[in-house]
């Protein structure tokens, strides 16, 4: 396999690897959406980090696969492409991208399916589909607009420029920059530290965000409000209410 799941103690990490960049090719796709479901069906799965290894995120998509397929080829395939990416957005988990090295084209648009964003003081992002005669076709037009504003977007987009860490930082693209070699460590206990609240209430909050950011305000003040009074239905709720009375403050445990 060129991607793995591993799990310990409520994380799960995917791992890519198809050295030596990681190139996202159809298998690594379908893959990635096949981990997407699993992650989201298994309870012993409470939060995700995507992890490209020490060296390299992923350096984009597999030029010499593309390079074969016609315009009907790609019409068939590009809806897999963006379903395989979104069915990572939507893991109904806190999901952290460790991000070292290149994540360029496909691999900058699979750390925007994230939800946090840790990147190595090495790493270096973009959108370089432009100096191919294309765009992005796996959500990066749509997922990197959202996060750091269209002008900005455009700017990536356009010039198909490459961003240091900082530069990435400083637009939101990424949420933490730290020394290459704790990258996965500190995304680990990032997803660790997440892992271990409340799995209802966290899905609750990261679906009311996604589906309120697509639609207008009124509509995601009405999808916040019925997973607001959804949770009083919860044993998590009275968990960490009791915990709040009786104890003070932060101290509830969810497992």
């Amino acid at each position: 396999m060129t991607v793995h799941l591993n799990v310990a103690d409520g994380v799960g990490t995917i791992r890519l690897d198809r050295p030596p960049m990681n190139a996202l090719d159809i298998a690594v796709q379908d893959r990635l959406r096949e981990l997407a479901g699993e992650i989201t069906r298994r309870e012993d799965v409470r939060s995700v980090v995507l992890w490209g290894g020490e060296k390299v995120f992923a350096a984009g998509a597999d030029i010499k696969e593309m390079r074969e397929m016609d315009h009907a080829a790609m019409v068939a395939r590009s809806r897999d492409l963006q379903e395989a990416f979104t069915a990572v957005a939507r893991i109904p988990k806190p999901v952290v991208a460790a991000v070292t090295g290149y994540a360029l084209g496909g691999g900058c648009e699979l750390a925007l399916c994230a939800d946090f964003r840790i990147a190595a003081d090495n790493a270096r992002l973009g959108q370089p589909e432009i100096l191919l005669g294309l765009i992005p076709g796996a959500g990066g037009t749509q997922r990197l607009a959202r996060l750091v504003g269209p002008s900005k977007a455009k700017d990536l987009i356009f010039t198909g420029r490459m961003v240091d860490a900082a530069e990435a930082q400083s637009i939101g693209l990424v949420d933490r920059v730290v020394p290459a070699a704790e990258v996965y460590e500190q995304a680990h206990a990032w997803a660790a530290k997440l892992a271990a609240g409340p799995a209802i209430a966290l899905r609750a909050a990261k679906e009311s965000v996604d589906a309120g950011l697509e639609t207008d305000i009124d509509t995601g003040l009405a999808i916040e409000r019925t997973w607001f009074a959804g949770l009083f239905a919860t044993e998590d709720r009275e968990r960490g209410m009791r915990s709040f009375v009786e104890e003070g403050p932060g101290k509830a445990r969810f497992l």
